[in-house]
C-alpha cells in the first residue's frame, strides 16, 4: 500500500521500488508459471516466462534466419534479395572477420555455424527482451478489460510475473557458456588429440617448479573463461533493465516524498527522456552484446586450435 499524503501506510513507495525492480528482471518463480506441468524426476517442469521467451527466440531465429536461409539454398539463386542479402553480410562478415582470424583456415567451416548460432539467438533474445510486449498486454489488461491484478487465475497476470529478457537470466547465459566450455575441449581434441590437447595447456621447457604454480593456474583459467562469458552477458542485459527502472521510479518516489502529483509530474519531465536515452543505448548495448559473445567464443575455440605461449 502506498503512503497517503497525511503520511499514513503500512509501507511507502521507496519500500516497493526494489521489489518491483527485481521483479521485472527476474525470471517468473514457481509459483506463478507460465504452464503447470508435472514433475519430473522431482524436477518441476513447469514453464516459467524465460522459458516462454527462449521458446519465441527460437522460432524467431527459425522463421528469419533458418527459414530463408533454406529457401534460399533450394531455389539456388546466385544473387541474394531482400532478407537474404542482409544474411549474407552478417555471414560473411562473421567468418571472415571473427572465426577465421581467430580458428585458422582449416576449421573456419567447422565453426562458424556455432559462432553464427550464438550471435543470432542471443541478439534475437536481448531484442524482444527490450520490446514492452507483456506491459502492454498489462495496461489493457488492467485499465480495458478491468481484470483485478490479484485475480491469479488470469493468464495475462500470469504473463505479468518476471521480466522478458532470457539472457538475463544467469541459468540462459551459463548454458551457453558452457557449450562454448565444451567447444574448446573438442576444438583442441580434434586439432591435437585428446591428450595433446591438456598437454598444451602449459608451455614445455619449464622447470619443475614452474608446473606446480602454473598448472593449478591454467585449471583455474579453463574455468574463468565461461565464468566471465556467463557473467558479462547477464548482467549487461540486466542492469540496463535495472537502470531504466530506477530512472523511471523517481516519478513515484519524489511525488511520495514531496505528498504532491506535481514533483512527479516535475521529474517525469527529466526522467523519460533520459530513459529514452538509455532505451537508446540499450539497443546499442544489444548489438555488442550478442557481437562480444561471439568474439570471445571464437578467440577461445582459437587458443585452443592455435597453440601460442
Amino acid at each position: 500500500m502506498l503512503v497517503s499524503p497525511n503520511g499514513h501506510g503500512s509501507s511507502g513507495v521507496m519500500d516497493q521500488v526494489g521489489d518491483n525492480i527485481i521483479h521485472h528482471v527476474s525470471n517468473s518463480d514457481i509459483h506463478h508459471p507460465i504452464f503447470h506441468l508435472p514433475h519430473l524426476f522431482n524436477i518441476d517442469m513447469s514453464v516459467t516466462k524465460h522459458v516462454l521467451m527462449l521458446w519465441i527466440v527460437a522460432f524467431s531465429v527459425g522463421l528469419f534466419v533458418i527459414i530463408p536461409v533454406q529457401k534460399y539454398i533450394q531455389q539456388q539463386k546466385l544473387i541474394p534479395k531482400g532478407l537474404m542479402s542482409f544474411l549474407e553480410i552478417v555471414v560473411s562478415f562473421v567468418r571472415d572477420s571473427i572465426v577465421k582470424p581467430n580458428v585458422g583456415p582449416k576449421w573456419v567451416n567447422n565453426w562458424a555455424p556455432l559462432i553464427l548460432t550464438f550471435l543470432f539467438f542471443i541478439f534475437f533474445a536481448n531484442a524482444i527482451g527490450m520490446i514492452p510486449i507483456f506491459d502492454v498486454l498489462g495496461v489493457v489488461n488492467r485499465f480495458i478489460l478491468h481484470v483485478p491484478a490479484n485475480d491469479s487465475h488470469n493468464f495475462i497476470n500470469g504473463l505479468l510475473h518476471g521480466g522478458p529478457t532470457a539472457t538475463g537470466n544467469f541459468n540462459v547465459t551459463a548454458a551457453l557458456a558452457m557449450i562454448t566450455f565444451i567447444s574448446i575441449i573438442i576444438a583442441g581434441t580434434r586439432a591435437h588429440g585428446f591428450i595433446q590437447h591438456w598437454k598444451n595447456l602449459v608451455p614445455r621447457g619449464l622447470p619443475g617448479f614452474v608446473y606446480i604454480i602454473l598448472i593449478p593456474i591454467e585449471i583455474i583459467g579453463m574455468f574463468v573463461k565461461p565464468f566471465a562469458l556467463t557473467m558479462r552477458l547477464a548482467a549487461n542485459m540486466t542492469g540496463g533493465h535495472i537502470a531504466l527502472l530506477a530512472i523511471l521510479s523517481f516519478m513515484a518516489i519524489f511525488a511520495d516524498i514531496f505528498h504532491s502529483l506535481l514533483a512527479g509530474i516535475g521529474v517525469a519531465l527529466i526522467s523519460v527522456p533520459l530513459a529514452a536515452a538509455i532505451s537508446g543505448l540499450e539497443i546499442i548495448v544489444i548489438i555488442v552484446q550478442a557481437y562480444v559473445f561471439t568474439l570471445l567464443s571464437a578467440v577461445f575455440i582459437g587458443m585452443a586450435i592455435n597453440i601460442h605461449h
